[in-house]
């Protein structure tokens, strides 16, 4: 089974196609893998960069939007603007060709190429000197995702994350110095990662999903106060 993999969750702008094996592993779980990937670091070229990277990856796997039998996006969370460029696109492109779609966190996938850490914060750049971050234990989330400036996370990680806890994400690699904890080199969601989070629902050809973005955040823009009337 193919699908194709995107996220404009962050300043990476990430697209790829995975093969799934068709069955679960010896360890219970399946292992995707990536036909092609791109992967351009450009937090301000998210619409001008996503569809040329789609069709790169088509070419480089020789594989037609025909035989695929999926779409899997990163739903966030992120900033507004890129995030609903890949989600928009992931829905467009399973609507017109009546493939499933599928919404993945993307700090999940970060933290999903990482089973192994018992203690894992993924924190991403949420911009206005704030992080979106989740805790995990061995690649499964044990807080849901919350949006906050990275100092005032600093009392509550002893605790929750234990005394091997590292770090990982873009936001953990700018707020190294006040995080305080070792950093791991995974700053952006992968293709394998948000493959991996999705492998159950593809295999088992669950009913698509709306792909409803995780903002975190209200709006910038506001409704405007009601117009005064105008005097003659």
């Amino acid at each position: 089974m193919l699908a194709l993999v995107l996220d404009t969750s962050s300043a990476a702008v990430t697209a790829g196609l995975v093969e799934f094996p068709g069955h679960a592993g010896s360890s219970g779980q399946t292992q995707p893998a990536v036909l092609a990937e791109r992967v351009t670091v450009d937090a301000r070229a998210h619409a001008e960069l996503l569809t040329p990277s789609i069709q790169a990856c088509l070419v480089e796997a020789g594989v037609r939007i025909a035989e695929l039998s999926a779409v899997v996006a990163g739903l966030g969370p992120g900033p507004f603007t890129g995030l609903r460029v890949g989600l928009m696109t992931a829905a467009a492109l399973a609507d017109a060709t009546g493939l499933p779609s599928y919404g993945v966190c993307s700090l999940d996938a970060i933290a999903a190429a990482h089973p192994e850490q018992g203690g894992l914060l993924v924190a991403g750049d949420a911009r206005r000197k704030e992080v979106y971050w989740a805790r995990y234990r061995n690649g499964r989330r044990v807080a849901e995702p919350a949006v906050t400036k990275p100092a005032e996370l600093i009392p509550e990680l002893p605790g929750e994350l234990g005394g091997t806890a590292v770090m990982a994400g873009a936001g953990a690699r700018l707020y190294a110095g006040v995080l305080g904890l070792p950093l791991l080199d995974a700053d952006y969601p992968t293709v394998a990662g948000l493959a991996a989070c999705a492998a159950e629902r593809v295999l088992s050809r669950a009913p698509g999903e709306v792909l409803v973005p995780l903002y975190l955040r209200r709006p910038d823009a506001v409704e405007p106060a009601a117009r005064k009337p105008v005097m003659r």
